[in-house]
């Protein structure tokens, strides 16, 4: 199993929900807006905000575990939806998870997902 968390343009999550949502046994996401700064520190944003001494840019964090057979088809799902060809446009991070647990119903592993 992975977790694949996509840090994106904000203005570029329905176009990448959208496109999630028709993958077969997708089995949900988490969308978590967001702020921070990449190696640009958020100078060249539109977007940016104030803050002390920081530029914060504003984006969305999507979070989905899969099954490590969907990860490909998620990843390119994610990167060719939110993709703009300009500085910002995020980053995608695979991590391995090693369990998940389903509070409910106590299942483990895949089938909790």
């Amino acid at each position: 199993m992975k977790e694949i968390k996509a840090i994106i343009r904000s203005f570029k999550l329905d176009d990448v929900i959208t496109a999630l949502i028709k993958i077969e046994d997708i089995p949900g996401l988490t969308i978590s807006e967001i702020k921070g700064f990449g190696k640009t520190k958020g100078r060249d944003s539109k977007s940016k905000e104030e803050n002390g001494f920081y530029n914060y840019v504003n984006k969305v964090k999507i979070e989905i575990v899969v099954k490590d057979s969907m990860v490909e088809e998620i990843v390119n799902t994610i990167r060719e939806n939110a993709f703009t060809g300009n500085p910002g446009d995020g980053k995608i991070f695979i991590i391995d998870v090693t369990d998940v647990v389903k509070i409910r119903t106590n299942i483990r592993g895949e089938n909790a997902i």
